[in-house]
């Protein structure tokens, strides 16, 4: 990539940023900004990674790209999983034709009208941070040229959840990358069942997945007792 686009898309970026404050907003900014600048996109979400227990979706474009970040989640599968855990992009132009790699999800995602979609992923030299995820209605693959823009756009948004990162306080330094409420339940029902971390969370992924439900959902139904403990115990 040319200075020239680098700066395009630079400008971008800080257009849409610039008035924001705080991890959260910056992040939809950031997926915003990717809508803007990429064609044939419908929808972006950014996502922290650190394991398969271990992840944080800290921004989407809307509705539609969280529930499916959630879907990668409950599942453990997807071009985003795929992504993080290669250290390089995972680009499918149509999820049906494809559908051997991710069958659950593939299966998952068609139900919610996703065809294509393209991961990138968030690191630094070795050090990998998580998924940008391009979603789109039909099928079809991104342009070299737009590949390129978002392979960019990755990066700076790297960069940007870093720099705010270093100014965030205390607390939001501490970068978990889960959902508490899934370690939590994760974590009782291991002590319950007397069971592996690994195993425990496997069952609430299975649960999750027979139930139509997603694992956050789940697990915060595990703390609150809404789901008796022995229906996991198989």
């Amino acid at each position: 990539m040319d200075g020239r686009s680098r700066d395009r898309l630079a400008r971008a970026v800080e257009e849409f940023t610039s008035a924001v404050s705080g991890r959260a907003a910056l992040a939809q900014a950031l997926c915003a900004a990717c809508l803007h600048v990429l064609p044939g996109v419908d929808a972006a979400a950014l996502t922290l990674r650190a394991n398969a227990r271990a992840e944080e979706m800290v921004g989407a474009s809307d509705e539609w790209a969280a529930r499916l970040e959630e879907i990668q989640y409950t599942l453990g599968e997807g071009p985003g999983v795929s992504a993080f855990r290669d250290a390089t992009p995972v680009l499918v132009a149509d999820l049906g034709s494809d559908g051997v790699r991710w069958p659950g999800f593939s299966a998952a995602a068609a139900v919610e009208g996703l065809t294509a979609m393209f991961a990138f992923p968030l690191q630094v030299g070795g050090i990998r941070l998580g998924t940008l995820d391009l979603y789109r209605r039909r099928p079809g693959g991104l342009t070299a040229p737009a590949t390129a823009d978002a392979a960019m756009l990755a990066d700076l948004a790297t960069y940007a959840l870093l720099e705010q990162s270093e100014q965030a306080d205390e607390d939001q330094l501490r970068m978990t990358l889960s959902y508490q409420d899934v370690n939590m339940a994760t974590g009782l029902l291991a002590a319950q069942l007397r069971i592996s971390l690994e195993d425990a969370f496997a069952r609430l992924r299975a649960h999750a997945f027979s139930s139509g439900r997603s694992v956050l959902d789940v697990a915060r139904d595990l703390l609150a007792r809404r789901i008796p403990l022995d229906r996991l115990a198989d």
